[in-house]
């Protein structure tokens, strides 16, 4: 099994080489990229994105054990090291020759979906015929394990908050041309930002939510361009205007604390709660649950053991083993960018 995620920076010296490989080709100013290499080095210019796969990567390798599946598992990223070229020739070397991918978005779209496709083409193309076949695993949005992982870290945040906050559900927002691409190209319209809302439905009825809102975060690019919207912060303003006093807010957009959680959500979103005088409690994203290992082991045993799928809905999903669309090549094509931007974080949703 290959991990594939999008990297960080582990070091004040990483930030801007690392900067440089997310944006290449894109001509982003200079002064942009200083502005978002400050993000970083706020937290010493570590991101924790790697760690929290390195930890995720040691809790699939007991779950493989304990199921029974004795599987490698390899860890490769996008933008930092380990490189995803490099992962791959060592799986080469190594006799690999058929790996499961699971990449660490649980969504259609571009960023969260069609990118992971293109890294592992690249990826085999620059190894060359001795490459392994990779194959990405299905989107679990609606994946029993992941709705009860997240549902469970709500649950223990709404205790912590009181009874009178607000459950706010976010995910990083992307450009409406993009998600609207993606739902009329995509093969069943497997449309982002409908199964961000169907899993807040999922996840808000497992944690017993009657009321809820989904918003959006971490947009980056100009600003003429319309991005998925209401953004976090500009709701909270809304909501202290109406007297609600407190929220809690649940990342479901991202499997673990990365850059945009710790600092669009900790930091910023923080502050902001505490200048308008609310409450502000953050749930825990679901990496570092023992279900979330679980549910990579049963996507593995789709593919390997034509084990069935699990899914708690029936909003399109695309991907091996999810007994429904497969990826097509015209799905979640990229939007076109009309001015250079740069993500302000690790993860695209």
């Amino acid at each position: 099994m290959l991990l594939l995620s999008f990297g960080g920076p582990e070091g004040p010296e990483d930030v801007r080489p690392f900067l440089d490989n997310v944006t290449r080709g894109r001509g982003v100013p200079p002064q942009r990229l200083d502005e978002v290499a400050q993000h970083y080095l706020h937290f010493g210019g570590v991101s924790p994105i790697n760690q929290c796969n390195r930890t995720l990567i040691t809790a699939i390798e007991r779950a493989l054990d304990t199921a029974g599946l004795a599987l490698p598992v390899y860890f490769g990223n996008r933008n930092w090291h380990p490189m995803v070229e490099d992962t791959v020739a060592a799986m080469a070397a190594d006799g690999i020759r058929r790996a499961a991918v699971f990449a660490t978005s649980a969504w259609a779209g571009y960023s969260g979906c069609r990118q992971y496709h293109e890294d592992i083409a690249r990826a085999r193309q620059v190894v060359g015929p001795e490459a392994p076949e990779l194959i990405k695993l299905r989107q679990f949005f609606d994946h029993p394990l992941f709705v009860a992982a997240c549902a469970d870290a709500l649950r223990a945040a709404r205790e912590q908050a009181g009874p009178h906050a607000r459950v706010v559900f976010t995910a990083h927002s992307v450009p409406v041309a993009a998600d609207a691409a993606a739902g009329l190209a995509a093969q069943g319209g497997h449309r982002y930002s409908r199964q961000v809302g169907e899993a807040a439905r999922l996840i808000a009825a497992a944690a017993w939510v009657s009321s809820y809102d989904v918003v959006w975060q971490s947009r980056s690019g100009p600003p003429q361009v319309p991005w998925l919207e209401p953004d976090v912060t500009d709701h909270l303003e809304g909501l202290h205007a109406q007297g609600v006093p407190g929220v809690v807010v649940a990342p479901i957009g991202f499997v673990s604390d990365h850059l945009e959680v710790v600092w669009d959500l900790d930091h910023e979103a923080r502050q902001r709660a505490a200048d308008l005088g609310m409450i502000f409690v953050r749930a825990a994203t679901p990496s570092t649950d023992p279900r979330f290992a679980e549910m990579v082991v049963e996507l593995v045993a789709e593919q390997a053991c034509d084990a069935p799928a699990r899914r708690c809905s029936q909003v399109p999903a695309a991907g091996q083993g999810s007994n429904g669309h497969p990826c097509t090549p015209d799905c979640c094509q990229p939007a076109r960018r009309p001015a250079p931007g740069v993500r302000r974080g690790d993860q695209p949703s």
